[in-house]
């Protein structure tokens, strides 16, 4: 579970550092504060030095508002919350290292002592600052409405992809084999799209299982079934949907029916569905 949590983070981190608009957005602001020349630095640095300071500030400042605000879409992106103020919370948080780093950074370069009152207010202006520029942020980066949490959130994992209208790539052997694959699969990445043979509920996530590899796609169980046609299929459990071609045979165990796939996994048929699985696989039933 760790590792799926620690995947969203750096997919979600990849997104904030990979983007344009998020390294344009801080040029930007740094420009503005160069040229305003705020809190004092207009009349105590030359203009170079200012820009490098500023520069080195917002650079520094939107790092770490940038990880603590993805830490914050992480563990609270299961919450039910919208995007945005999830990213306040995380900027909000993130104003305590941003007023420590700017005051350190301004007695570098100002020569100024370190104190605890300027630190304080150092901190206090981060609080009013940090949640304006994630704003900001959010609106020069905000995502594509199509994209979304298994509960209506934002699906963090999908984020660091092409949305799903998005075209196979032309080399895709699943793309040459089969024109008409499944929607799920675009969600995939491209060496692990193939025939699609079934799908698991992991947590918040949905495992896809195919014929070139397994993914892990934050995406709601519900929404994810809408997305296999035109492959056949059945879901067997309220966990588990299988591809009829990866049925190998039925199997009986404890008192419960099964479903053995080609790959010898055992997955278990929920009692309202065994009826319906029995008669659909009567050629495969147990002995």
């Amino acid at each position: 579970m760790r590792s799926v949590y620690l995947q969203s983070t750096l997919r979600e981190l990849q997104r904030f550092f990979g983007s344009s608009r998020f390294w344009a957005t801080m040029v930007i602001v740094s420009i503005v504060f160069t040229v305003v020349g705020p809190f004092g630095t207009g009349a105590s640095m030359p203009f170079l030095r200012r820009l490098a300071f500023w520069l080195f500030l917002q650079a520094t400042a939107f790092s770490l508002a940038s990880f603590v605000i993805v830490l914050a879409l992480t563990i609270l992106g299961r919450s039910g919350r919208h995007r945005l103020p999830i990213m306040m919370i995380g900027a909000i948080i993130a104003a305590l290292p941003i007023g420590l780093a700017v005051e350190v950074l301004q007695a570098g370069f100002t020569g100024q002592s370190i104190s605890v009152g300027s630190t304080i207010e150092q901190i206090k202006i981060s609080l009013l600052l940090s949640p304006l520029l994630c704003a900001l942020t959010y609106l020069t980066m905000s995502p594509p409405a199509s994209e979304r949490h298994p509960d209506e959130q934002i699906d963090l994992q999908h984020k660091s992809k092409p949305p799903a209208v998005s075209q196979p790539e032309p080399s895709s052997q699943s793309s040459a084999e089969h024109p008409a694959d499944p929607a799920i699969l675009s969600r995939l990445k491209p060496q692990n799209r193939g025939r699609l043979l079934r799908l698991a509920v992991q947590d918040h996530y949905t495992e896809v299982v195919t014929s070139r590899g397994k993914e892990l796609v934050l995406l709601r169980f519900s929404d994810a079934l809408n997305e296999t046609a035109p492959v056949a299929g059945q879901r067997i459990h309220r966990s588990h949907w299988m591809a009829d071609e990866h049925v190998s045979h039925l199997k009986r165990a404890n008192g419960r029916l099964l479903v053995v796939t080609k790959a010898g996994e055992e997955l278990p048929v929920s009692r309202p569905n065994e009826a319906e699985i029995r008669l659909k696989f009567s050629d495969r039933q147990p002995s």
